[in-house]
């Protein structure tokens, strides 16, 4: 397993990722310390990949419609006496 730092990876990620293709293995540091491996992935190691971002959080909110009133005076009004 190769020893490179944080930036080695992020300028040289082309040969980094050739060299992980062709069955080599990185122990990635920041700072002298370990962050991360970089090793190659067999397809029976491939992880199910789960969104990053939850949805559906504001969709299910209902919507209000205030008449008559500008946003300027419903922020003015929430922001009270600040």
């Amino acid at each position: 397993m190769r020893i490179i730092t944080q930036r080695e990876l992020r300028n040289d990620n082309a040969a980094v990722m050739r060299d992980v293709e062709a069955g080599e293995s990185f122990l990635v540091t920041k700072h002298g310390k370990p962050v991360a491996r970089v090793v190659p992935a067999g397809a029976e190691e491939l992880p199910v990949a789960k969104p990053a971002i939850r949805t559906g959080g504001f969709g299910r909110l209902a919507r209000v419609r205030i008449e008559g009133t500008t946003t300027r005076e419903v922020l003015d009004d929430l922001r009270g006496d600040r």
